[in-house]
């Protein structure tokens, strides 16, 4: 029987067309040579999908029928509220394949969705990649085509370890910037974590520098420290893209320098930074003045803690009188202000007294100061804790190539995913199992969009 052009021009190696009541299917097929009449015998394998003259070819499963514009949610009914911007599959998908043509049998979008999938379904590396989509091929074939089936383990390691990790960290930003809108001024934490099993001979283990806005505990980028250097270097590559207007950027002791205070300041921001001995002169300038008689009589704003079997007191002094510091430290003129916290724990009637001091350019109240500097521990309890906790990054062996480095993003677009229907009783790991196990809910995570 014969076809329309329209129709065989599908028709492939492996593949049969089939009128069925005036619809055209496209199967599956294979021969296998039958024992009796010993000729070849036609063994249909499945439905590969229907062929219309309209839409072409149709995947069997798939919600939506032609392919999808470019901007296009491939959900059949997205939320009204996801936009062309919300997107994250044309963001994200936007990389060179450095793939060999031959055998290319999978389009970046079918790997990078399988990929993201199995993540925020509890997957940790190739191989259960390569299982969620041979259980879940249905599920992603509402979305791509997936003609050959879900990709291979080799597949998903050939493809992360030669992808370009800056294309994919300037993607993710976009994204970012889009989907998810910081319009209010907030503490913006900048922090550096290791993947603890990421080295390998030929490298040393993965350290990324991490960007969160601590009260909306969405992750903003990422910039990778290169292995002869440290966090130093990767702030002012971040400061490049980071919007920091009208925010307060905390950085940690390393990044206690007055290079990046200025171009904070720069770009409209304020900071906090952590005062410790990388910064000799000015730290024993600030931890004497505090030790002053005057200082130890002014009374600081006190807070109090209980949890997790403990009690601890947090006692804050903030003074604007630094005229004199920047007369000693002349590099350091954004300085507007000087703190320091004294916190008191009490585990047991075990007692411990710490002392930590910071710089600022802003002029808080002791109150609003210590929130702030809070905050930025969000950075270590919202996001790494989580990240080993509940995505078990430092037990990842994924190690060669820019594997470490893409799978790094890829978890963080996982992250902001499952914060956006993230409860305050549900956690990120239990999210991600019932995410294995409700595929509405899956499906939800990936089509969501903050408000």
């Amino acid at each position: 029987m014969s076809h329309p052009e329209w129709v065989l021009k599908f028709k492939e190696k492996g593949t049969s067309v089939r009128c069925i009541r005036g619809k055209y299917y496209l199967y599956k097929v294979t021969s296998k040579r039958d024992p009796i009449t010993k000729k070849p015998k036609t063994i249909t394998l499945g439905q590969i999908g229907v062929i219309t003259e309209e839409h072409g070819l149709i995947p069997t499963g798939q919600k939506r029928k032609g392919r999808i514009p470019i901007g296009a949610s491939p959900f059949k009914n997205p939320p009204e509220t996801l936009s062309k911007e919300a997107n994250f599959m044309d963001e994200l998908s936007q990389v060179n394949d450095e793939r060999s043509e031959k055998n290319r049998l999978h389009s970046i979008s079918e790997i990078l969705l399988a990929a993201l999938a199995s993540v925020l379904a509890g997957g940790d590396g190739w191989q259960d990649m390569e299982d969620f989509g041979e259980i879940k091929i249905d599920f992603l074939r509402q979305y791509y085509p997936y003609h050959y089936g879900t990709p291979s383990n080799d597949t998903f390691r050939r493809f992360f370890r030669a992808c370009d990790p800056g294309t994919f960290e300037k993607n993710f930003r976009n994204w970012v910037a889009k989907i998810f809108k910081i319009d209010k001024p907030q503490v913006i934490a900048i922090d550096g974590k290791y993947s603890r099993h990421s080295f390998s001979d030929e490298q040393k283990m993965l350290l990324l520098v991490n960007v969160l806005a601590t009260e909306s505990n969405v992750v903003l980028g990422q910039h990778k420290v290169d292995e002869k250097t440290n966090e130093i270097t990767a702030l002012p590559k971040i400061l490049e893209w980071l919007d920091v207007k009208g925010h307060i950027v905390t950085i940690d002791a390393m990044g206690c320098q007055y290079e990046i205070a200025n171009l904070i300041l720069k770009k409209e921001g304020n900071y906090i930074f952590s005062l410790k001995g990388n910064q000799g002169n000015l730290s024993d300038d600030v931890t004497l003045f505090f030790q002053k008689e005057s200082m130890q009589k002014t009374e600081p704003f006190v807070h109090n803690d209980m949890g997790h079997g403990r009690i601890e007191t947090r006692k804050c002094w903030v003074s604007y009188d630094v005229t004199w510091l920047k007369k000693m430290n002349t590099n350091w003129q954004s300085i507007q202000s000087i703190v320091r916290i004294q916190s008191t724990r009490d585990i047991k009637n075990e007692v411990s007294i710490e002392d930590r001091y910071y710089v600022s350019s802003l002029k808080e109240t002791p109150q609003k100061m210590l929130e702030s500097i809070r905050s930025h521990w969000a950075i270590e309890n919202k996001l790494h804790w989580v990240l080993d906790m509940s995505f078990f990054d430092d037990q990842s062996r994924i190690r060669d190539g820019n594997a470490p480095h893409v799978m790094g993003i890829l978890r963080h677009v996982a992250f902001n995913l499952l914060q956006l229907v993230k409860t305050e009783k549900l956690s990120i790991r239990r999210l991600r199992k019932m995410c294995a196990l409700d595929g509405n809910l899956l499906e939800r995570v990936m089509s969501n969009k903050s408000s």
